[in-house]
């Protein structure tokens, strides 16, 4: 993996090439199989590359859904081995576009828990950025219990990586609530935040962090998510989406696996920095 993901360095902003660059999130319903996932993850990403993608997204937990939550402990990899990396490697580099993959589960350094990792590959197969998610998922409402604590381990890195389409921030799903996260990865130019909502949370909240978060930073929000019935009785929200840095929503899916897709404008995105330059007009920071 190349060392330039870097968290929250305002100096290192390279800014986005001129031009457009076509997006897209994918959307799954995943079930506990992790080879069927794979193929169907393949299959959406091949129609997105046939769209003229040259940036893709998984959702998070895109390779597994388990019956249970313990079901990320059987299906862990060690760092760059196992096949969830090697698939997503191979077809960033088969198809020629840079990939964020979703989520991972990776080894953790406790026998009893993983890291829930998003990992980025660029165009020729190779990791470029790694994301541990920070903020894990608890929610006691009605017959719903959540509590990603007890098998996932907390990351503690901002993580911001420069790319050929400009500089990407990486979060995952609850990630959204906390605006500070993106705050400090300084300025960034496309912001992903795969994911696999709840319906009930997803119904009240998703849309509005999601546009909340493009509009603040004045970037690209690429959300791609889980959305449907799951084999484990549970239903995500699904609608992914990619939103400009007006806050205006470019494509969205409601429920079901498929492909939202959207062009990057960087000239666009430049003219409304410039017009409202509300980054450069920060001041807590400085006191």
């Amino acid at each position: 993996m190349r060392d330039n993901a870097t968290a929250g360095n305002e100096s290192m902003h390279k800014g986005i090439r001129p031009g457009s660059t076509r997006v897209a999130a994918i959307q799954m319903a995943a079930g506990p199989d992790v080879r069927q996932n794979l193929e169907e993850a393949a299959r959406l990403l091949e129609m997105a590359a046939s769209q003229g993608a040259k940036l893709a997204a998984l959702p998070e937990y895109f390779c597994l859904m388990g019956m249970s939550d313990a079901d990320r402990l059987e299906a862990r990899e060690e760092v760059n081995l196992g096949p969830i990396q090697q698939f997503l490697g191979n077809i960033a580099r088969r198809l020629g576009i840079w990939l964020v993959g979703g989520s991972v589960p990776l080894a953790s350094s406790r026998p009893d828990k993983v890291r829930n990792s998003c990992l980025v590959y660029d165009d020729k197969g190779e990791q470029v950025a790694r994301y541990d998610k920070i903020h894990l998922f608890g929610l006691e409402l009605g017959q719903e219990r959540y509590a990603e604590e007890e098998t996932i381990e907390a990351g503690c890195g901002v993580v911001a990586v420069d790319s050929p389409f400009g500089r990407i921030g990486l979060s995952i799903c609850y990630d959204l609530r906390f605006p500070e996260l993106y705050r400090s990865m300084g300025q960034v130019d496309i912001i992903f935040a795969p994911a696999a909502f709840t319906a009930i949370t997803g119904k009240a909240h998703w849309e509005t962090l999601i546009r909340a978060r493009a509009i603040e930073n004045l970037a690209y929000v690429v959300a791609p998510a889980q959305g449907g019935y799951h084999s484990n009785g549970r239903e995500t929200h699904g609608d992914s989406m990619i939103v400009d840095p007006w806050g205006v929503v470019l494509d969205r899916l409601p429920r079901g696996s498929g492909v939202v897709i959207a062009d990057i404008k960087a000239e666009y995105q430049a003219s409304l920095r410039n017009s409202l330059p509300a980054l450069n007009h920060r001041t807590l920071h400085h006191c």
